[in-house]
């Protein structure tokens, strides 16, 4: 039976993905809106399901349907979802309950965008009729022209997972777990159950394809039982197959880590190789995640101000020589600085921002690093060693103008990391 027909439901929080599970309960359903924030509604027919914190008191729900983006312990009608916590479902809920799909669920702390848009196109290729939905950007219960054949590669977050209840997924993606979202989860472990939700949620014949040289990952497998098969991914393995990748975009190893759980599913999809490795060849990945927006002999420019942790820039660290880090931000609790003491003589940092201390306390005692008031300030100085580097004066216009668009382009965006290096000068 569909537990999301005929009832009396309260979507709470209002962006892409709460308006999306408006849209698609409010025919079968009473459906009413809330949100923290005050909207301004040009539609009638939101305005007129909008309710007051007093009229949710006084109303009693069959379901609430809470947005990602709501902090359960933190927001107005915290006291009320508590009390009602059995209550509370996430998009992904409602989307199986209707729809039983095959899913390929991919979470983890870095690399799930990439993973996601790598697969999707993989797919693509294959002539897969494949949707690519959740956190990449594209609510889940927004898509249409849904058919049995439909596969669905979805990005879930631990915030997802952690309000799910039923939800489940035939093939389901661990890349990797590190210490994020602390503020919110209170401890790793809390975060950890909340990723794992995706595992112990599947059924007997689905697949689980997890880091094998994960440590937080194999405690958690090694402590719990689970009703799927569980197939580890080495991703310190190069296989047959990845000799024959050119894309210098897979050379970084959180990228190769990326491609890897995608090569392992591919053998039990059985995908075509030579499509699958003229997808990959072409692959340009995603904006704001390691991706060069300037490339020369002498110099090239990556923007990862996605990138919101140290452990998902490790990878590119490690990669390279000569490197100017612009750094800044606000930082993510728990956040560690695990570089090995072999990479610290490549890199020179440039801080920035209201966190400057916490960056500092990381990095003290191990690269060089100067701190600046704010982001222009710190590639002003950049732009000064770069100029020191005997580049001409063409090539110097182009990077101080790539990377003013990029500063102001940056500005607007919560937290940052940003990488500049310099290849060969």
């Amino acid at each position: 039976m569909n537990i999301f027909l005929k009832k009396k439901i309260l979507i709470y929080g209002l962006g892409k993905s709460g308006l999306a599970a408006f849209k698609f309960l409010k025919k079968n359903n009473d459906v009413f809106l809330y949100d923290d924030s005050k909207i301004n509604f040009k539609s009638f027919e939101l305005k007129k399901k909008f309710i007051n914190k007093k009229d949710i008191l006084n109303l009693k729900f069959d379901k609430i349907v809470l947005s990602p983006g709501i902090d359960i312990n933190k927001c107005k009608l915290s006291k009320f979802l508590k009390k009602n916590r059995a209550k509370i479902y996430s998009d992904l809920d409602v989307f199986y309950s209707f729809f039983k799909n095959d899913c390929i669920t991919i979470t983890g702390t870095n690399g799930k965008s990439t993973t996601c848009q790598l697969l999707y196109e993989v797919l693509l290729a294959q002539k897969f009729n494949v949707k690519l939905v959740g956190n990449i950007g594209n609510p889940i219960l927004s898509i249409k022209n849904v058919s049995k054949k439909t596969i669905f590669v979805i990005e879930a977050s631990s915030y997802q997972l952690d309000y799910s209840q039923i939800f489940k997924s035939k093939y389901a993606l661990i890349l990797n777990i590190s210490p994020d979202h602390i503020e919110r989860h209170k401890t790793i472990e809390k975060y950890l159950k909340a990723k794992f939700k995706l595992i112990k949620n599947q059924k007997k014949g689905h697949l689980a394809f997890v880091k094998k040289n994960d440590e937080l990952i194999q405690k958690e497998i090694s402590s719990n039982k689970f009703k799927g098969r569980i197939i580890g991914v080495n991703t310190n393995k190069h296989s047959s197959f990845y000799k024959n990748v050119k894309n210098k975009y897979f050379f970084t190893e959180t990228n190769h880590e990326n491609l890897t759980f995608v090569l392992k599913l591919a053998k039990y999809l059985k995908l075509k190789k030579k499509l699958l490795l003229k997808t990959i060849q072409n692959f340009r990945g995603l904006k704001y995640r390691q991706q060069i927006i300037f490339q020369n002999k002498n110099l090239t420019i990556i923007n990862d101000s996605k990138s919101t942790s140290f452990s998902s820039t490790i990878g590119v660290l490690k990669s390279n020589e000569n490197i100017l880090w612009l750094l800044g931000g606000i930082h993510k609790k728990g956040d560690k600085f695990e570089l090995p003491k072999k990479y610290f003589n490549n890199i020179e940092a440039f801080i920035f921002g209201k966190d400057k201390n916490f960056f500092n306390s990381k990095l003290k005692k191990k690269i060089k690093f100067k701190n600046f008031k704010n982001i222009k300030d710190a590639l002003n100085d950049a732009f000064f060693i770069v100029r020191k580097k005997n580049l001409s004066i063409t090539q110097y216009c182009l990077v101080h103008v790539q990377l003013h668009l990029i500063v102001l382009k940056i500005l607007k965006k919560e937290a940052i990391i940003l990488i500049i290096w310099l290849e060969s000068i």
